[in-house]
């Protein structure tokens, strides 16, 4: 796996599981630079201003705030594109997690190829200049 943004990614991962965020850590390490955890969405959103990630994966399903609310109250402060990682495909979990700001969302289990393809794509996005062009 690469990082075809030819940049360094830092990646937060929210999470209430710690074996999915471990898993998660140990697919992505390779890929990007730096991968930080939270196993609740208040300490993921406390994160965010200590460790000034460039992508945010968030779980919906969270005990006491959901995935759902850490997306908006992220949305209120900042715009880091956040992936939603969940358990849950029904179209309804898909546009209410983009309605609450998410940027893309993946359905749990996915291969770390997709998911690294995915954290790129949205990298792309963010950092356009790396899109060079070759037409002469």
């Amino acid at each position: 796996m690469s990082n075809d943004t030819g940049k360094e990614m830092r990646v937060l991962v929210i999470d209430d599981d710690p074996a999915m965020t471990e898993l998660l850590r140990l697919l992505l390490q390779p890929a990007v630079s730096t991968v930080t955890t939270a196993n609740s969405g208040e300490e993921g959103i406390k994160l965010i201003k200590e460790v000034d990630p460039q992508i945010i994966i968030l779980d919906l399903m969270m005990p006491e705030m959901d995935g759902y609310e850490v997306c908006q109250k992220i949305r209120v402060f900042s715009s880091i594109p956040i992936l939603v990682l969940s358990a849950l495909d029904m179209p309804g979990a898909v546009s209410k997690a983009l309605d609450a700001g998410a940027d893309d969302y993946l359905i749990k289990p996915v291969t770390s190829s997709i998911l690294v393809a995915h954290l790129n794509n949205l990298m792309r996005r963010i950092n356009p200049q790396n899109q060079l062009s070759t037409a002469g």
